[in-house]
């Protein structure tokens, strides 16, 4: 299970700045007074040694009775309920307030591992700074700063050194197979549960017509065509601001984390409601993930000729981003449509894991460059010579080169296309990275004089050796004359 990280402090101490970095995005507004975020913000953690899930919250003043604050409170409460660590942030400016000591009081009651970390301590000493900190109780104070990265790595990595996950076997069945795992995903009330029902063939889970009657995910076994599955049967993921229940609030993260956990998602979309801008945000998480994906059009028998029309024309408006994904107009409730979402299932998976050689890789690489070469970048052209694969779930091309930094983002989804359609990857995204290639001639870029020529240096080198052999024959001249 992926861990769970929650910023917690008083309003303006940088929680919002720190999940940003910790994110590589800018998801969370970040302004000059308190107050600015209100509801909790979830991010997938990047750039440590394990993945993990980071949650930002309102500024917590836990003594408010009533208004926004009150709200806001509860909020950040409900998050620490759902956390397997918590970085609480106090501003080293400002000192230890009132405000700090009622907050860690509570901290202290918390379960899970609590870090204080002295944010906004750039350019200052950070013992005499932490010090004044070491009052609230909550063990040794960390300096960092948000704004600049200055010790976040090393807060992360300690707040994740209890949760060292290692790598499961997969999962397999009598015959030595992998078992897929498959998670159902959507709004609230698309017919997710009904979905699962349909394919187990039986009333396994409940499936009525409310919202929120899912509220954790629930892994089903499913055998089917002579196949091993793993259902993960999900709550639906509305909008923050509509969802109102703690128990509903804690099911978003495990919807989040069944995404993580799963190889291929199946996006579940209410055609009678069309695609709503919910439906774009949790196709984006899972694309962000690099998780296969198969997107099922549910209710699609209760619409006339004219509305399917429209669904289609919002499909292509709304997830264009999803070209590598298969759409299928379903209904669960009728038990139509299902074979045909299996089998992309099972393509899906299969391209997933696929194995890329690198002599194929390579020689396709080699194909889009003479078709396209990478446009110049600050005067030089970047130089891709070679690709291999780095990963799977999703599939990574690794490709070797010069001056790879300057590849732009658009020459890099054209090399994403033509790997994927080269290789017929079908429902699952491809990562192309880059790695830079060793410089032979770095050594004698550090060795050049200021304003000398390659050749210049070398010929100075040569010279040199031959003058030390001169020097090396006449001590040995003058060895043998002195034994005679």
């Amino acid at each position: 299970m992926i861990p769970t990280i929650v910023l917690v402090g008083r309003p303006n101490v940088g929680k919002s700045t720190l999940f940003n970095r910790l994110t590589k995005s800018r998801d969370a507004l970040v302004a000059d007074f308190p107050g600015l975020t209100r509801d909790r913000h979830y991010g997938r953690g990047l750039g440590a040694s394990q993945p993990y899930l980071v949650v930002d919250t309102g500024g917590f003043e836990p003594n408010t009775d009533s208004g926004i604050l009150k709200e806001m409170a509860k909020q950040t409460l409900q998050a620490i309920d759902e956390a397997d660590a918590v970085i609480f942030l106090v501003d080293g400016r400002q000192g230890a307030t009132p405000q700090d000591m009622e907050i860690a009081n509570r901290l202290r009651k918390c379960r899970c591992p609590v870090l204080l970390a002295v944010n906004k301590t750039e350019g200052m000493q950070k013992a005499v700074v932490s010090a004044d900190f070491h009052e609230l109780g909550l063990g040794y104070p960390l300096s960092i700063s948000s704004a600049h990265g200055e010790g976040v790595r090393d807060i992360i990595e300690l707040a994740l050194e209890n949760f060292k996950v290692e790598e499961d076997e997969p999962t397999t069945d009598y015959t030595g197979d992998r078992i897929p795992k498959v998670a159902i995903v959507g709004r609230p009330n698309v017919g997710k549960s009904t979905l699962v029902n349909a394919l187990l063939g039986e009333d396994r889970v409940i499936a009525f017509d409310q919202p929120g009657t899912t509220r954790d995910s629930i892994h089903i076994d499913l055998e089917k065509n002579g196949k091993h599955y793993t259902l993960i049967d999900t709550a639906g993921v509305r909008k923050r601001g509509r969802v109102f229940e703690a128990i509903e609030k804690f099911s978003v993260i495990k919807t989040i984390q069944a995404i993580e956990e799963a190889n291929v998602v199946i996006l579940v979309v209410d055609a009678q409601e069309g695609i709503t801008e919910q439906d774009a945000h949790v196709a984006a998480y899972i694309l962000d993930a690099g998780r296969a994906l198969v997107v099922a059009i549910n209710k699609w028998d209760g619409l006339k000729e004219d509305e399917r029309d429209w669904i289609k024309r919002e499909i292509d408006r709304k997830l264009q981003f999803l070209d590598f994904a298969e759409f299928h107009y379903i209904s669960a409730l009728r038990k139509k449509g299902l074979p045909e979402l299996f089998k992309s299932v099972d393509i899906a998976y299969k391209a997933a894991f696929a194995k890329l050689a690198t002599p194929q890789l390579t020689r396709v690489l080699q194909d889009a460059l003479q078709q396209h070469q990478p446009p110049i970048s600050k005067g030089i052209r970047p130089k891709l010579r070679y690709a291999h694969q780095g990963g799977s779930n999703p599939p990574v091309v690794v490709i070797h080169g010069s001056h790879v930094d300057g590849v732009k983002d658009a020459y890099t989804r054209f090399l994403e296309k033509t790997f994927r359609r080269t290789f017929q990857l079908s429902g699952t995204p491809l990562r192309v990275q880059y790695k830079q290639g060793h410089n032979p001639f770095a050594e004698d870029d550090e060795k050049r004089k200021p304003g000398e020529g390659i050749v210049s240096m070398r010929r100075r080198k040569t010279a040199q050796r031959a003058e030390l052999k001169a020097k090396k024959d006449a001590e040995d001249m003058d060895r043998k004359a002195k034994r005679r």
